[in-house]
């Protein structure tokens, strides 16, 4: 039987972003993605949205296929949304931690975005954005409520993905190109082969015992 898609449910509104625009602030929605990995960085995006134009159809990343996600990122850029990148490799995530890692990451998005923006709609129950000297507003699913974390968490995925199709030309073993270095078993089964790479993140527990499995004794 051919496998069903998946469920998409009620589109991301407007509703934080208006009430904001109201009082003539910039709303950026701030996203992050790669947290979960084994490999590469973790990326975050803030998109803000331009008030006068709408983009449809805009979900939670994970929601949508990869070419509608592709589709959905450009389509921001072509309709004059402000967006902000920022990563923290896995060297920084290494060396920092991972909620310092996603500290800088956030950032250096919003850092990255055309004009500051007043407010920020983070996903989430955490402030990653803490002290940054923004507005911070957090939503518990947000990519799921809110349209601008949504668009956040779409560009964050695209770029991410992107960067981790990349690596996988220049290290094959590890498959990163299907599993974007999250622990698939083609990747599982790589470590146990040939041990970590470079892009790996070798303070974590699961590539420090692939690194100490491969040492001899």
């Amino acid at each position: 039987m051919p496998r069903r898609p998946a469920r998409r449910g009620p589109a991301p509104t407007l509703e934080r972003e208006r009430a904001w625009w109201s009082q003539g602030a910039c709303v950026a929605g701030v996203d992050e993605v790669g947290r979960g990995a084994w490999a590469g960085p973790v990326t975050v995006a803030a998109v803000a949205l331009d008030p006068a134009r709408r983009v449809l159809k805009l979900r939670d990343s994970k929601l949508l296929p990869p070419a509608e996600r592709t589709r959905l990122a450009a389509r921001l850029r072509e309709a004059g949304a402000g967006i902000g990148l920022g990563h923290a490799s896995n060297h920084e995530i290494d060396r920092l931690g991972m909620s310092a890692a996603l500290r800088l990451a956030a950032r250096r998005a919003v850092d990255a975005l055309p004009r500051t923006p007043e407010v920020c709609l983070v996903d989430g129950n955490w402030d990653l954005l803490e002290g940054y000297g923004t507005t911070n507003e957090r939503l518990v699913s947000g990519d799921a409520r809110c349209a601008s974390i949504a668009a956040a968490s779409i560009v964050a995925k695209v770029a991410r993905d992107a960067l981790m199709v990349a690596a996988s030309r220049s290290h094959p073993a590890y498959a990163f190109a299907a599993n974007k270095g999250y622990p698939a078993p083609a990747h599982r089964a790589a470590l146990a082969e040939d041990g970590p790479c470079g892009l790996h993140r070798h303070s974590w527990a699961p590539i420090v015992a692939a690194r100490q499995a491969r040492l001899p004794w």
